[in-house]
């Protein structure tokens, strides 16, 4: 880590700008594009960093005298040598205008500590873990699915992933693909993870907001599984404000109660949001 006396050079305008102090100062390692709007990217992890998978962190970049910092979650697992993150891009966003184009070498702004409710300390023990999310909210399922005491505490995983367009689908499937083959995790997922993607603007094999194609019951038919129950099932919700408050009110209605660190339950919800 950099002190806060250290100095980062942007290369725009040959001006240099000091690290906060209580921030990590990483490297870029990779990135990824996938679509127009969409972006992944992994930076070296701290000696010192720890966090539980399903949290977030704040992250920045050091191109001003006082960085913008945002909520992004971190779409690797606790075990990682590195950190992953999967992001939007908004042209006029005060953070991922600039973040969307970093190189590997980069630097990227992390402070010390990790938090976040989406989290398998926030749910009671069940036979199935349904993860609902749309875009960029897939990002902290990425680090629970790759994360093997998801697999200790529930015998089937559910995932589900919707986005406008198909295209932007491919990091979840991606995801899903690398499960199966990981060498940490890959005999525990086999059989047990289950992917399930729509669209709501393109036309796929399977389009719907997943508000609907839960409450008309396709999403069971579709895989063939028995409908929510709050006996057997906790649910993990992370994406759009529209879809969170939605899905929210949905659980509830079938009698979930939501959990925390603090008093664990039956659903968690995720608010960290990027711009």
């Amino acid at each position: 880590m950099q002190s806060v006396t250290a100095l980062k050079t942007v290369d725009a305008e040959r001006v240099q700008f000091p690290i906060p102090a209580n921030v990590h100062a990483e490297t870029v390692v990779s990135v990824k594009h996938y679509t127009d709007r969409l972006f992944s990217f992994r930076v070296t992890r701290p000696q010192s960093f720890r966090f539980r998978s399903g949290e977030f962190v704040m992250i920045g970049l050091p191109n001003a005298e006082k960085p913008v910092f945002r909520a992004y979650s971190i779409a690797s697992p606790s075990w990682d040598d590195e950190i992953e993150f999967f992001s939007i891009k908004v042209p006029d966003g005060p953070l991922t205008s600039e973040l969307q184009k970093i190189v590997p070498g980069d630097t990227v702004l992390l402070r010390q500590k990790s938090t976040g409710t989406l989290v398998l300390d926030a749910l009671t023990p069940a036979k199935r873990l349904f993860m609902i999310s749309t875009g960029t909210g897939i990002a902290p399922f990425a680090s629970l699915v790759r994360d093997p005491e998801t697999y200790e505490k529930f015998e089937d995983v559910i995932l589900t992933h919707t986005c406008r367009d198909h295209a932007e689908l491919a990091y979840g499937e991606e995801l899903f693909d690398q499960s199966a083959n990981d060498p940490l995790i890959g005999e525990l997922a086999n059989g047990r993870l289950t992917l399930y993607s729509s669209t709501t603007r393109e036309i796929s094999p399977r389009m719907g907001r997943i508000t609907r194609l839960m409450e008309s019951g396709m999403l069971y038919t579709d895989l063939g599984i028995a409908p929510l129950n709050r006996e057997t099932d906790r649910v993990m919700i992370c994406g759009s404000m529209h879809m969170l408050q939605d899905v929210k009110a949905l659980v509830e209605a079938a009698g979930f109660e939501e959990g925390s660190n603090n008093k664990p339950a039956d659903f968690v919800v995720e608010r960290a949001f990027v711009g």
